[in-house]
């Protein structure tokens, strides 16, 4: 299986992301990301064997980090992988704990976390790169993943979730 920890939008957040997309002009063979299919990567695992699966579902039940707000807030063109993003230029405190967490736990070495979502793939040409407003990202569960990419495009399925805790104001 093939299996990654990531964020999953809610319908607000991919509605916003689909209007962010729909501006965009895109050329050749470029293909555009189901909507339904927007998450943030936060820990990839890759490819594991079926045992593994309820190691890394302890892990996701057992690790503790507080809920955290983001934006994406620029469209980028990314050549090496050939993606048109949105990302966040900034990771907030609580992203960055989400992801140190889970990497550190899975035994990952931790390279830079780059937030974002991708909207579309095979994109060999930078289309015109507008400026955006923000979209707001109020992330209170984390989710463990599996890709299936037997398909023209992969398919996602949630297998477990988890909620993040509670913000605690600081007094």
């Amino acid at each position: 299986m093939r299996l990654f920890f990531a964020l999953w939008p809610d319908a607000d957040v991919t509605r916003r992301l689909t209007q962010v997309a729909r501006q965009l002009k895109l050329e050749g063979r470029s293909r555009w990301v189901d909507p339904k299919n927007y998450h943030v990567t936060v820990a990839f695992v890759g490819e594991v064997p079926a045992t593994k699966l309820a190691v890394l579902q302890q892990i996701g039940r057992t690790l503790h980090a507080r809920r955290f707000t983001f934006s994406c807030d620029s469209i980028e063109f990314w050549r090496e992988p050939q993606v048109l993003v949105a990302a966040a230029r900034a990771a907030p405190p609580g992203l960055l704990d989400l992801w140190r967490k889970l990497n550190d736990a899975i035994g990952l070495p931790r390279e830079r976390l780059r937030a974002h979502v991708t909207l579309a793939r095979k994109v060999t040409q930078a289309p015109v790169l507008q400026a955006m407003s923000p979209v707001v990202w109020r992330a209170s569960t984390f989710s463990l993943i599996r890709s299936d990419t037997g398909g023209a495009e992969s398919a996602y399925t949630v297998l477990d979730t988890w909620s993040l805790l509670d913000e605690i104001e600081n007094p």
